[in-house]
This record gives structure tokens, C-alpha cells and sequence, in this order.
């Protein structure tokens, strides 16, 4: 329990301080916002404070800080101090520097500052990355939450052949297809302030089952091998395993949403730094929860790895009772919704951008949501008919979503260095990613299959030539006609 703690003082006070390094670093300033200034009533749209940063919440956090960390607990108690640190120094880094930075740029989405900060070959290749990730973040975000529904809630067979949880899907695939279409603040912004009241109510009642329950949580000088059999290589495949709570480049895509709605500079780090230190919270507290589980016998280290979902309704009926576990297991739910709404509604406007499509029409929102809402399903059905399918889908995403966070550091850097604000902040953990993604499929059966050794030095080497290439990278900013 020491371990954890610690972990959690870390993220919450590493988080305050460096938080406010950060902001001042940036200057936030009282300059009108684009969700003013272009205010067309369905995506640029002026929301509350406080319901801005429930959105963000809500957007960023899907099953990943749930599902990831119960399967990386498994490298042992090193994970309640690598989440706090990675979540502080990076990915909430990353997630403010790139929203603040898109109110800056007009409200611009990802990919159009990729293009203006590295070059449009840089952003022709990210532009293959951040949509086949949103688009599996769409598939991976419809499987899990109708999964866990139908096993947990309805006490019924996940398979493919039951009937009931293809509905399950089509239910979930209805409610995508209406936010992704409809103006944010008439779906998104009504209903997330009740989805992020039960998330928060579910993750607050787990953390207090944890001392309730006395679930045993091991101390990191007291970790044995046979308990945590992920131990070895550490490096990559932690880091692409607990993604979500750590640093996702999926956020980029759901801050620029956000960027859109804000109605003052000055709102920055409550909404894009301290939601990213809410979703580490989350993140610890479900790795502990996996843990716990473990030690104390009520699952084994198979199901941890290979059915995190099980784990979900297993520790949230031991800690919080029936109708306590009911409520846990609904705002786990609803976490993976909603993020896989505005991951395709990100898509959507990436997509639309980047060929000029006029979206304020309904008629050509719906058409382009069609089309991605076409292929979405496609893939739904082969992940789920097929076995390895969804491990497949997940290695996938797990990796391309680290890839385009590598992207987002690439044009952070260059941002700061125009700028001449102190750039190593967002080099050093640009280089550890790159050296992670690189390492990953490098060494992966989906990758090339390189022995580790190989591995290792080649990952070096690419990571060498990334860290040399952004520091003698041309200042002058880039321009594109098409986002």
C-alpha cells in the first residue's frame, strides 16, 4: 500500500507543480478564443468550465485506463510509480501543449498542425496513422462496453452468437452515429455531466473499497517474479500496455474538440493538464484493483491478462456490493461510449478538412459519417467472429496510438522552439516514445519479429536520428491549404 500511495502523492502533487511550470511556460493570455471568434453552433460552440472539462474527461478516458493497467499490473508494483510520473510529465503535458496550442491556431485539429509544424509529408503519413487509430479506437470502443454489458449487466454469453449483444451494439452504434452528426453541445455537452457524475461516483467507490477491503498491495521491494510474470522488457511493453493514463496520442484528437469550446485561455490547465491527471487517478486506482484481485485470490493471472472485463465485474461486486458493483460497472461503460463517439466525431472533421467539405451542412456530415460508420461496422464484425480478432484490433491500436503521440512531441518541439521556450520538455518524452513504438514492433509478431538484442539497437539508433532531426529541424512554420 506504501508503493501506491506514493504514487498517488506523486500524481497529485508532481501534478500541481509541474502543472503550473507548464502554464507559465505556454502564457496563457486573455485573447478572444476561437469557440468565440468562429462560433457556428455545432462545433465551435461555447460551453462552461466545468462542462468543458467533464467532456475532456470523458473523451480521453475510454476502457484503456481501465482494461490496460488491470493487464500491466502484471509487470508488478512498478506500475503505481511509471503511471504517476509518465502521466505528469507527459501525457498531460502533451495533452495541454497540444490544446492550448490548437486555440492558438484557431481551433485547428491535429493534423493541420502536424502539417504547419513538420511539413506535409510528415503529415500525409500522420494522417494514415490518426485515422486508422480513431477508427479502431471506434471498433475497440463499441466491443468492450457492449462485452461488458452483456456479460455483467445481463449475465449473458459475450459470443458472437448471441443474438442479444449484436443489439447491444446496435444500440451503441445508433447513440455514435447521432453525436457524431448532431452539434456538441446538444448530445456531448447535455449528457456528459451525468455520465461524468456516475464515472467519478464508480471511481471514487473503488478507490474506497481498496482500504475497505483490505485488497493486499504488494511494495515494490517485495515483488517476486512468480507473481508478476511481465517483468521482462519492461521497455516497450509496458508502456504500450498502459497507454491510457500514461500518454495516449488518441487525446490529441479529442483536445482540439475541446480547444473549440473553451471560452478562456485561462482555462487551459484545468481542463486539458488536470483531466489527464484524473484519468492517471483512474488508471492507479484500477491497477491496484487488478492487484488486489490477484493477491487475494478472487482471479489469477491468466484471466488478468487475457479477460480484463471479467476482472472489472469481479472486483466491482466484491468491493461495492450488487447494487454498488451495478453502478461501477455502468460508469465503466460508459467510459469506452464516450470516447468512441468523439473519436469518430474527430474523424469526421479530420476527414472533412482534409478534402474541404463543407460539415455546418447536415447533409455532408451525414454522408461522411456514413461512409466511416460503414467501415467501422465491418471491422466490428470480423473482430468479432474471427478469435484472435480483437487481440489483433488491440495490439494495433495500442501501438498506432503511441505512434501518433510521438507525432504530437515532433510538433510540440518545433512549436517551442519557435517560440524559444525551453523545448526539452516535450523532447525527452517525444525520444522515450519513439524509442517505445519503435522498440514495440520491431520486436512484435504484428512488427517484424526481431530478436530483443537486434531490437534494442535499432530502436536506438531511429531514436538517435529522431532526437538529432528536431533539434536542427528548420524553425520556419510550414503552410497547408487542406487540414
Amino acid at each position: 500500500m506504501i508503493t501506491f500511495l506514493c504514487g498517488l502523492a506523486f500524481l497529485l502533487v508532481g501534478g500541481l507543480i509541474y502543472g503550473r511550470v507548464v502554464e507559465r511556460v505556454f502564457k496563457p493570455t486573455d485573447a478572444e478564443t476561437p469557440a468565440i471568434k468562429r462560433n457556428d453552433g455545432v462545433d465551435f460552440v461555447p460551453m462552461k468550465k466545468w462542462k468543458n472539462s467533464l467532456v475532456e474527461l470523458l473523451n480521453i478516458a475510454g476502457t484503456g485506463p481501465i482494461l490496460g493497467p488491470i493487464q500491466g499490473i502484471l509487470f508488478g508494483p512498478i506500475a503505481f510509480i511509471t503511471i504517476p510520473i509518465g502521466c505528469v510529465i507527459a501525457g498531460a503535458f502533451h495533452d495541454f501543449m497540444i490544446g492550448m496550442i490548437s486555440v492558438r491556431y484557431d481551433g485547428a485539429q491535429t493534423p493541420k498542425l502536424v502539417g504547419r509544424f513538420l511539413g506535409k509529408y510528415f503529415h500525409a503519413i500522420y494522417m494514415f496513422f490518426v485515422c486508422l487509430t480513431l477508427l479502431l479506437v471506434g471498433v475497440v470502443f463499441i466491443y468492450t462496453p457492449g462485452d461488458i454489458f452483456v456479460s455483467q449487466v445481463l449475465n449473458e454469453g459475450s459470443s458472437a452468437a448471441n443474438p442479444m449483444l449484436w443489439v447491444v451494439y446496435g444500440v451503441i452504434f445508433l447513440y455514435f452515429i447521432i453525436a457524431t452528426i448532431l452539434p456538441i453541445d446538444k448530445v456531448i455537452g447535455r449528457i456528459y455531466p451525468i455520465f461524468g457524475a456516475i464515472l467519478l461516483i464508480s471511481a471514487v467507490g473503488v478507490f474506497i473499497g481498496l482500504f475497505t477491503n483490505d485488497y493486499p498491495l504488494v511494495e515494490i521491494w517485495n515483488a517476486s517474479a512468480t507473481t508478476f510474470p511481465l517483468k521482462g522488457n519492461f521497455i516497450p511493453l509496458f508502456f504500450v500496455t498502459v497507454a491510457c493514463g500514461i500518454c495516449s496520442g488518441f487525446h490529441s484528437t479529442q483536445v482540439t474538440l475541446v480547444s473549440r469550446t473553451i471560452t478562456n485561455e485561462h482555462e487551459g490547465r484545468t481542463t486539458f493538464y488536470d483531466m489527464m491527471l484524473l484519468e492517471g487517478f483512474i488508471a492507479m486506482i484500477w491497477a491496484a484493483a487488478g492487484m488486489g484481485a490477484l493477491q487475494s485470490g478472487l482471479t489469477d493471472a491468466d484471466t488478468l491478462y487475457n479477460f480484463p472485463a471479467q476482472v472489472v465485474g469481479i472486483v466491482s461486486k466484491n468491493m461495492l456490493g450488487s447494487v454498488g458493483g451495478f453502478i461501477a460497472i455502468i460508469g465503466i461503460i460508459i467510459l469506452p461510449i464516450t470516447s468512441g463517439d468523439t473519436a469518430l466525431r474527430s474523424l469526421r472533421l479530420i476527414l472533412g478538412d482534409a478534402v474541404n467539405l463543407d460539415q455546418t451542412k447536415k447533409k455532408n456530415a451525414l454522408i461522411l459519417a456514413l461512409i466511416i460508420f460503414s467501415v467501422t461496422a465491418g471491422l466490428l464484425i470480423w473482430s468479432k467472429v474471427n478469435p484472435e480478432g480483437f487481440h489483433i484490433l488491440w495490439q494495433y491500436f495500442s501501438w498506432t496510438n503511441e505512434v501518433i503521440a510521438v507525432f504530437s512531441f515532433a510538433f510540440i518541439t518545433v512549436y517551442m522552439k519557435q517560440h524559444k521556450l525551453p523545448y526539452i520538455l516535450s523532447l525527452l518524452p517525444g525520444c522515450f516514445y519513439m524509442y517505445t513504438v519503435s522498440a514495440y514492433i520491431l520486436n512484435a509478431h504484428i512488427g517484424f519479429n526481431l530478436s530483443w538484442t537486434a531490437t534494442y539497437i535499432i530502436a536506438g539508433v531511429i531514436t538517435l536520428i529522431f532526437a538529432l532531426s528536431l533539434m536542427l529541424y528548420d524553425n520556419k512554420p510550414k503552410e497547408l491549404k487542406a487540414a
